[in-house]
């Protein structure tokens, strides 16, 4: 049983982390009113109700983000972006970049571990075949720079690259320095731009499409000098 927890830790925390939460949703009425309340504006991306929520918890409030960030690993229809929106409108832009990149790295970090653990068959399932075999040739390939691209560009699939860089056991250290190389410059151009919603989405639009734009030219230069060699 001990050898067992040891193996599958990160699983067993996350499981443990949403039992806690799910508690004190079922047992705790305020709790409740407010996350289903923090929910309702997440999935309307309405930042400003949102801020209004984060701001009434003061340095709390923080904290709450960067579980938000977290937990928006396995909550999908919540835009990544999104809460580190609200960190920029309700603490500033030197505290909107911390807690952003702070979430990411311990988002990043579990989600490798948890990758590590389940491993990639059980990934390969999960994610589907084709999903799976696309992503697992870009970090296989490309791996620092696929995990980089995934980060700084904010409409890919940036969660699930942290399950296959684990499952396909990258280095963690080329893993982490790559989503830090990624996450930094975003956050800091998402905290920049936050005040208005407008500016935030055309400067989203150009990091992304400057980051495929280079990785694109990358791969192009990648591919000329293997052919050469062959």
């Amino acid at each position: 049983m001990q050898n067992l927890l040891k193996k599958y830790s990160a699983v067993f925390i996350s499981l443990l982390v949403f039992g806690i939460l799910g508690l004190c949703y079922a047992f705790i009425p305020s709790f409740k009113s407010v996350t289903q309340d923090l929910w309702a504006a997440l999935l309307a991306g309405n930042t400003q109700e949102v801020q209004k929520i984060i701001s009434d918890f003061g340095f709390w409030g923080a904290l709450i983000l960067v579980l938000i960030i977290v937990l928006q690993m396995f909550l999908i229809v919540v835009p990544s972006w999104l809460p580190m929106v609200v960190a920029a409108l309700a603490y500033g832009f030197f505290e909107a970049v911390a807690i952003s990149v702070s979430g990411v790295f311990i988002a990043s970090s579990l989600g490798y571990v948890l990758g590590l653990q389940i491993g990639h068959h059980n990934i390969k399932r999960i994610s589907g075949k084709k999903n799976y075999k696309k992503l697992s040739f870009w970090v296989k390939e490309y791996g620092f720079l696929s995990v980089l691209l995934f980060r700084i560009s904010p409409f890919l699939s940036n969660d699930a690259i942290s399950f296959i860089a684990g499952g396909m056991k990258m280095n963690f250290l080329k893993f982490i320095g790559a989503t830090l190389a990624g996450i930094i410059p975003l956050s800091v151009a998402i905290a920049y731009f936050s005040s208005s919603i407008d500016k935030l989405k055309e400067s989203l639009y150009y990091i992304g499409g400057a980051g495929i734009l280079l990785y694109g030219i990358f791969i192009w230069l990648d591919y000329r000098k293997r052919k050469s060699k062959a």
